[in-house]
């Protein structure tokens, strides 16, 4: 069943109530909630103490009316229950985690699809809405390579490079890796924008992909629900790929969301007079890392997870209460970690030492601080790992295989 197969709690639609109130305004509802302390407490507050905040007027005209908050809340449960698209809240735990690490997640998010794949580790590719021929088929290659290899490719459902990013993912000639795609509206969740695209949003829920927006249902497309979109994109995922893109291009803000948010930015470059290009190598210019093949990506990603994708069928992220104190790509759950480690197995006896280790390398002193193990049993152990292959020494410093 769907996550909403049971009715809404009544914090719940004080949180809905106030997200119509002020018509979707992050900055609005997270100065009403943090200054009344709670959703129910901000939508039970006077007219007048909502006025006293600077509360935009057209929030509190909707405020004043009440009954008509009432009747759209009716019309969202009445869909849900119809099963035209369903909700998930910040407080479940089936929101994903990724999210709430943002600056301003959104308090809920409406969706139709598989919300599954939320909580897997995703990839997102944007670029322009107008790429060259060699740019779609770079853009579909990539998403069809990086889906087969276990992500989620995550996109904007927008012309051009959005589009080939999903068709690309979708492309898997076997079933089990079919609609390994989320796609983030910059509208409501039943308003289908650009309208032609309505084959690839139901090839998307065909195929078990999922569509999320944090827009109310029938909100129209606007130059202003586009950016908010972006920062959805790029905090869903591990990465952005950015295949082609203008100067002025709406992917380097996502591109940049996602350099704020401490993850890797990569770009493909081109021609040095591809106009069209100008974006990537800017990007480049500024410290993203430059890639000409999606292995490349996957490498430094799965560095990040400590993971290889061949040995998983999908990458899932760990809904750990202790979000707040590990990054995105720390997530993983203990099933995940315990496959990853049965590739080589590890004795009980060095599992203390292995587990000091990463990729970058290690060298004996900072092992011996962090192990605590004397001089000669740390070398004994690490004797032990090399032998069974799970460890490498270059150049003085021991590092994973």
């Amino acid at each position: 069943m769907t996550a909403n197969s049971t009715p809404i709690s009544d914090n719940q639609r004080a949180v809905l109530a106030l997200w119509h109130e002020v018509n979707a305004s992050l900055s609005a509802y997270h100065k009403l909630v943090t200054t009344f302390g709670s959703a129910q407490q901000a939508w039970t507050a006077k007219v007048e103490a909502w006025r006293q905040l600077g509360i935009h007027p057209s929030h509190i005209k909707r405020h004043e009316q009440q009954e008509q908050t009432l009747t759209s809340i009716d019309t969202i449960e009445k869909a849900l229950r119809a099963d035209k698209y369903q909700l998930l809240f910040a407080d479940q735990p089936d929101y994903p985690a990724q999210l709430l690490q943002i600056y301003d997640p959104p308090p809920l998010l409406f969706y139709r699809g598989n919300s599954a794949l939320l909580h897997q580790a995703q990839i997102a590719i944007v670029g322009s809405r107008k790429p060259s021929t060699h740019a779609q088929k770079i853009t579909f290659d990539i998403a069809q390579y990086l889906a087969q290899a276990g992500y989620i490719i995550t996109s904007g459902l927008a012309m051009g490079v959005d589009k080939r990013a999903h068709f690309g993912a979708l492309a898997q000639a076997d079933p089990e890796y079919q609609g390994r795609t989320v796609g983030v509206m910059g509208t409501g969740i039943n308003v289908c924008y650009p309208n032609h695209h309505d084959h690839l949003f139901t090839q998307i829920i065909e195929q078990g992909g999922c569509l999320i927006s944090e827009l109310l249902p029938h909100t129209q497309p606007h130059k202003h629900t586009f950016p908010r979109r972006n920062r959805l994109v790029a905090g869903l995922s591990l990465a952005t790929i950015v295949t082609e893109a203008t100067i002025k291009s709406g992917s380097l803000i996502t591109a940049r969301l996602t350099s704020d948010q401490g993850k890797q930015v990569f770009a493909i470059p081109s021609h040095i007079d591809n106009s069209n290009a100008e974006g990537c190598h800017h990007l480049i210019r500024e410290g993203a890392t430059l890639i000409y093949h999606p292995q490349q990506v996957l490498d430094d990603v799965n560095v990040q997870l400590n993971i290889y994708p061949s040995d998983l069928k999908s990458i899932e992220l760990n809904q750990s209460a202790d979000t707040s104190s590990k990054s995105n790509t720390e997530q993983l759950t203990n099933k995940q970690k315990t496959s990853i480690a049965s590739k080589v197995a590890i004795p009980e006896h060095l599992k203390v030492v292995y587990k000091q280790l990463d990729w970058h390398g290690q060298d004996l002193d900072a092992l011996l601080v962090s192990t605590e193990l004397t001089a000669p049993q740390l070398i004994g152990q690490l004797m032990e790992l090399e032998l069974l292959g799970a460890i490498s020494e270059q150049g003085g410093r021991y590092l994973r295989v």
